[in-house]
């Protein structure tokens, strides 16, 4: 069901000619019904918020986008079915083409024990976690952080030359912005990767550009899930890789982005979700 939404905001059949796959976030993500895996300890450092709710741990993820709608209840559903609350939100001054735009939260509660993994810790800490990672497993973590609140971008220079950018933000004044610090270190170290905190706005971002990024995907990609990063991440690959043309690179990309206007990937997480639900009857007698 959630093809369809796929299909509504890529031209999925376009993508599987060149070889490149729109359903691969799918691949694999039976494996996240452990907790155990590095994948959640770096979606809990982003996006997804756990807390204490009375006598279990909430583990709950907000999204307006339609993407969100597929995706984020795909995720926790491999925990336990997730419950759903909605919410008119607060227009955001850069959303000038919705009026109030409505928020889904999904979450699960799980019981006391059962997170593996520390909800509050410091920078020491999570730097002994990082670093008691196998490599693989730290590619994990980067993945579920850049599923949360990471970005895979394709700008131009003044040359016209394209430009890989791979990012992950945090808030200026956010208690988790020291992540950004630790990991930069941390993929430095273990990956020589080198990225940049740069402040833009009220955000900062860990930076990570051209081939540096792509070596960053290389590493990453195959843990990814959001549906439109890892979309972008197997689209670059494949550029870098030689397996499909400039052209055709530059066209299917176009498709990705997030247009100007009105944007059926933004701000349509609730008419997603209702198309993606089970059809019912609502009278009558069934056959």
């Amino acid at each position: 069901m959630w093809g369809l939404v796929l299909r509504q905001v890529v031209p999925t059949n376009e993508f599987r000619k060149h070889g490149i796959e729109p359903c691969v976030w799918l691949k694999d993500l039976e494996l996240l019904s452990d907790l155990r895996r590095p994948y959640w300890f770096g979606m809990a450092r982003s996006d997804m918020t756990v807390r204490e709710s009375g006598e279990a741990i909430r583990l709950a993820i907000e999204t307006t986008s339609t993407i969100g709608a597929a995706f984020f209840p795909t995720l926790l559903n491999m925990i336990k079915i997730p419950s759903l609350k909605i919410r008119w939100k607060r227009r955001a001054p850069a959303a000038k083409y919705v009026s109030r735009p409505i928020a889904l939260t999904f979450y699960v509660d799980l019981g006391v024990n059962e997170l593996p993994w520390p909800i509050k810790l410091g920078a020491g800490e999570l730097e002994r976690i990082l670093n008691s990672f196998s490599d693989e497993e730290l590619a994990e973590f980067i993945a579920g952080l850049m599923d949360g609140d990471g970005s895979v971008l394709i700008e131009k220079d003044e040359e016209e030359d394209v430009i890989i950018i791979v990012e992950i933000a945090a808030c200026e004044n956010c208690p988790k912005r020291f992540i950004l610090d630790v990991v930069k270190e941390i993929i430095t170290k273990r990956f020589n990767i080198i990225g940049t905190i740069n402040r833009f706005g009220s955000e900062n971002t860990l930076l990570f550009c051209g081939e540096k990024a792509v070596r960053l995907l290389r590493r990453v990609a195959k843990y990814m899930h959001h549906p439109l990063r890892r979309l972008r991440a197997e689209l670059i690959l494949a550029y870098y890789d030689g397996r499909i043309s400039d052209d055709v690179f530059m066209k299917l990309y176009e498709q990705t982005k997030y247009e100007e206007g009105p944007d059926i990937k933004r701000n349509h997480a609730l008419e997603a979700l209702t198309q993606a639900a089970p059809q019912t009857h609502t009278h009558g007698e069934t056959k």
